[in-house]
């Protein structure tokens, strides 16, 4: 079984949305790239808050069943055990690292035709969001 992170995300207006997934950097990218339609896109939230690894997913899983159920104010002080000053735990997430031998154009390129595609590619085939 793959690892899992439960993860918890906020808007600037304070929304807060929690989810789960086995490759926290890529789905930290997809949310603030907007590239799946929910919840998480719809109010904004792509800070992330809150994150805890598992060395099984299915413990992740259970793990955001349990937080999903919280209130609000539960969620805020388990955020707040962990990140007190409620900072974006991602906020270096998407930087673009090239070598000595990369032009930084060139790789920009090649990182916006990436993102171009998985856009593409969630989108349905009539253009039209779900």
């Amino acid at each position: 079984m793959p690892c899992g992170y439960v993860y918890i995300l906020g808007s600037e207006t304070g929304t807060l949305y929690t989810g789960v997934t086995s490759d926290l950097y890529v789905r930290v990218m997809q949310h603030r790239g907007g590239v799946k339609f929910g919840f998480a896109t719809k109010y904004g939230c792509k800070r992330l808050l809150f994150k805890q690894e598992f060395v099984d997913i299915r413990n992740a899983i259970d793990r955001e069943k349990q937080i999903k159920g919280w209130t609000r104010a539960k969620k805020l002080d388990l955020i707040r055990l962990e990140n007190s000053e409620f900072k974006d735990l991602a906020e270096q997430y998407g930087w673009l690292m090239i070598g000595p031998h990369q032009s930084i154009e060139e790789e920009s390129l090649k990182l916006k035709s990436r993102y171009k595609l998985d856009r593409d590619s969630s989108r349905p085939k009539d253009g039209h969001s779900e």
